[in-house]
C-alpha cells in the first residue's frame, strides 16, 4: 500500500500533541493534531483518517461522543482512546462503542506507537517500528 496513514491526535492538552506528533511522525504517517474538539470534529467531516487518538475527558465534547462521530462518517477508522481517568467502566464503555485500544495517561509516546502500529496494520498498512525507540 503506497498511500500514508493519516491520523489525528485529539487532547486538549496541549504538550500532549507535542509529544505525540514527533513519536508518531517517526513510523511514516501523517499526523493533524487538535486540542479543541469542535475544530476536530469540523476536520473529521473533511477528511477521513485512518487513526484517531483522541482523549477521553475534554470541555463540551467528551472522548465517546468523537468515538461515536468517527465511526459514524468512517466505520473502517481505528480509534484509540487515551485518559487520565482510566476505569475499567469508561474502559469498557468506550470499547463497546467501538474503540480499537484504550490507554492510560501517563503512558511513554513507544506505548501509544505499539497500539498505532496494531492499529495501521490491521488496517493493512505496514508502518516503521522500531520497539526501543522512546
Amino acid at each position: 500500500m503506497t498511500e500514508r496513514l493519516q491520523l489525528m491526535i485529539l487532547d486538549d492538552e496541549p504538550i500532549v500533541g507535542k509529544r505525540l506528533v514527533p513519536a508518531l511522525a517517526k513510523m511514516g504517517c501523517d499526523i493533524e493534531s487538535f486540542e479543541n474538539p469542535e475544530s476536530a470534529l469540523k476536520r473529521i467531516e473533511e477528511k477521513e483518517f485512518h487513526v484517531v487518538v483522541t482523549d477521553i475527558r475534554m470541555e463540551n465534547i467528551d472522548g465517546l461522543k468523537v468515538l461515536e462521530k468517527v465511526l459514524a462518517r468512517s466505520p473502517r477508522t481505528k480509534v484509540i482512546m487515551i485518559t487520565g481517568y482510566a476505569t475499567m467502566e469508561i474502559a469498557r464503555q468506550a470499547l463497546a462503542k467501538g474503540a480499537f485500544d484504550f490507554i492510560a495517561k501517563p503512558f511513554k509516546p513507544g506505548d501509544l506507537r505499539k497500539i498505532v502500529f496494531k492499529a495501521a496494520q490491521a488496517l493493512g498498512f505496514h508502518l516503521k517500528y522500531e520497539a526501543e525507540a522512546a
